[in-house]
Formats: C-alpha cells, sequence, structure tokens
C-alpha cells in the first residue's frame, strides 16, 4: 500500500518549502518527492483529520502558523489563512481533535499559544502561556519551549528546553489554559520533546542539551511527574557535540527511538512490560548530518529519518520482534528536511 509523507524543511539554503512523497509499505520504497507548498521555514507541520494542513510559517520578521486545505491525493495545498505576529515562529504544531483546538509551541519566545479551530479550518487566538526562568547551560539564557502536546488524559504538555521544566495544563473547551503541575528536571538537561506509553502512566521526556532520555512516571489524577530513571543517547566516549531532537514510541510500547544530531545516529531503547526502560539496544547511523525528525511508516516495520545539512532522508527496515533497524537505502534527496509525517 502506497502512503503519502509531508517533510517540512528550513528553507535557508535550496529548499521551496513543503515537500510531499509517496512511501510503498510493501518495499520500503520512497519517490515522487515534489514540492507542494512555497513557504518560508515550516519546520514542523500536522495535518487535521479534516485535511487542513497546518505548517509553521516564517516571512519578513514575522513568524506564525499557515493554513492550507490539502489534497494529498493529487499532492495539491491551497493557502487559506496565515497567522502572524512580529518576532520568531514556532517550533511545534499540534493538532487537538476533540476540543478542535491548535497549540503552539515557540522556542524563542518562549510561549504556548492556543487557537480555536473554526468549522473552515480557520484560527483564532485563545490563550497563551508565557513561560519564565534560565539554566546552566549557554543555551537556556531564557525560557524556551519546544513542545506542547496532549497527555494520554486530554491535558496539555508543554517542555521547556530554557528553564528544564515540563508543565501540565488543564485546558477548557474554549482554549484556556490552567497550570496545574511543573516538573523541573536535573538542571542543564535541555527537555525538548516528550512521549507516553500506551496505558498513559509512563512518559519519556528526551533531553536535547544532555543527550538523555529520561523515564517519568506520570499521575493522570494530579498531572505530575516523577523521575524513574535517565539514559543516555550517545555512546559514552562521544566527546564531540550532540543535541538529542525526536523521540517516537512503537504502537506495541516495547521500543522507543530518538535521534542524535552530532553523533548522527538513531538510538534504539527496549522497553519492559511495565512501561520501565530496559536498556539502549542500537545506535545506528542516519547516513547524513544533522537529523531532526524521523517517522515509523504506519505498519511499522520501517523507519524514515531526515539530514538537515546533507539534504537527505535514508529508509530503514525495522524488526518488528527486536525493534532493531537495518538500512535499506540512504541520500534519498530531500532540501534541509526537518519535519517527516505520514498523512493519516
Amino acid at each position: 500500500m502506497t502512503e503519502k509523507m509531508l517533510f517540512g524543511t528550513y528553507t535557508k539554503r535550496v529548499s521551496k518549502g513543503i515537500y510531499q512523497a509517496d512511501f510503498d509499505e510493501q518495499t520500503g520504497e520512497m519517490s515522487n518527492v515534489e514540492a507542494i507548498a512555497e513557504i518560508g521555514s515550516p519546520t514542523y507541520l500536522n495535518v487535521s483529520d479534516a485535511d487542513v494542513l497546518y505548517a509553521v510559517d516564517k516571512q519578513d520578521g514575522q513568524g506564525g502558523v499557515a493554513v492550507y486545505d490539502y489534497d494529498s491525493e493529487n499532492a495539491k495545498t491551497t493557502l487559506k489563512q496565515e497567522v502572524l505576529a512580529d518576532g520568531a515562529s514556532p517550533a511545534y504544531v499540534a493538532v487537538d481533535e476533540n476540543r478542535q483546538l491548535l497549540y503552539t509551541a515557540n522556542y524563542h519566545k518562549g510561549t504556548v499559544e492556543v487557537y480555536a479551530i473554526a468549522a473552515d479550518g480557520k484560527l483564532t487566538q485563545t490563550d497563551a502561556f508565557q513561560a519564565v526562568g534560565s539554566g546552566p547551560r549557554p543555551e537556556q539564557d531564557g525560557p524556551h519551549m519546544h513542545f506542547a502536546n496532549l497527555t494520554p488524559d486530554n491535558r496539555l504538555v508543554a517542555v521547556d528546553l530554557g528553564s528544564d521544566k515540563v508543565y501540565t495544563f488543564d485546558v477548557s473547551e474554549a482554549g484556556k489554559l490552567t497550570e496545574v503541575a511543573v516538573f523541573e528536571t536535573e538542571a542543564g538537561f535541555g527537555p525538548r520533546h516528550i512521549r507516553f506509553s500506551q496505558d498513559g502512566q509512563k512518559a519519556y521526556l528526551l533531553g536535547e542539551l544532555s543527550s538523555q532520555l529520561s523515564e517519568l512516571n506520570y499521575d493522570a489524577t494530579s498531572g505530575t511527574f516523577e523521575l524513574a530513571q535517565t539514559l543516555s543517547t550517545k555512546p559514552d566516549d562521544w566527546e564531540a557535540h550532540n543535541g538529542a531532537a525526536a523521540i517516537y514510541v512503537s504502537a506495541d510500547n516495547r521500543f522507543i527511538y530518538t535521534s542524535n544530531r552530532g553523533h548522527n545516529s538513531i538510538a534504539v531503547f527496549e522497553v519492559k512490560a511495565n512501561g520501565a526502560i530496559d536498556r539502549r539496544v542500537q545506535l545506528i547511523s542516519t547516513e547524513g548530518d544533522f537529523p531532526r525528525d524521523f517517522a515509523l511508516s504506519p505498519n511499522e516495520r520501517y523507519l524514515i529519518a531526515t539530514n538537515q545539512n546533507t539534504d537527505n532522508a535514508t529508509v530503514y527496515q525495522r524488526d518488528i520482534v527486536t525493534g532493531q533497524l537495518t538500512l535499506q537505502e540512504k541520500d534519498i534527496q530531500v532540501p534541509e528536511p526537518v519535519r517527516v509525517v505520514f498523512v493519516k
């Protein structure tokens, strides 16, 4: 079966904006990579169930979100709205289908913003949260929100790399935020992204600045987190720069995957039946430089990683029993790739 993929990119050198590709889940072959929207540095994007594409938008000193009608079968987009403000663009975009809300996390401004989604897909801002604080590392000169998405119990969790904090919010139907808990990591951890176990009792927090993965216990009653353990995403003898970037959990909750920018690899972790991380079982090269996002194919028999600085995507076969990856194809040309996502 052929699936559709989208790539969000930087547009600093050669990229035009958003790209689409075909992916054959039987063979693992990617083909027909083509630009479908010209837009400034759409580094993160998501598609709603109503086939509306929401993408980070940057132009002329302003940043925000672009809203497109999206026809995946014909590889076409139609711009319907741009929500822009002075300053930097967001780093993360997430859709809340139940409440018809959209969340953004803005790294440079240190904010989480909430938008109501109208019937036609257009956005109206309903609330914003301004984080405060800093950390011990040079990159932690102030709040740097890097992630905002739903918890399994339908709260909002937001991750602040700048102040080493993870915020939990209640969200009203009208799109208003109420802070309910704050978890603080070890100083300098630099949290970037967080994912949850299928039963919602565990969370897996990725530290960009520390190149570490923390296992957290999540209490849905209070919205609080508690540290269980922390593991490294890179080799112990790696002394050059590295920054962990993306994290995903397999559907059977048996494996966690993270990317390393610098070491340029995918780290694979095995997970016990109770959701606890057992150990790191593999480090495999991304066959390029500076991998940010990656994705598991819908059948999870393949993993696709992207390398921003070398303009390429890499396809791996995934063993669903061991969780480990085997290189299938490299050097698939995708300009300045950052975000990769399969279309539902």
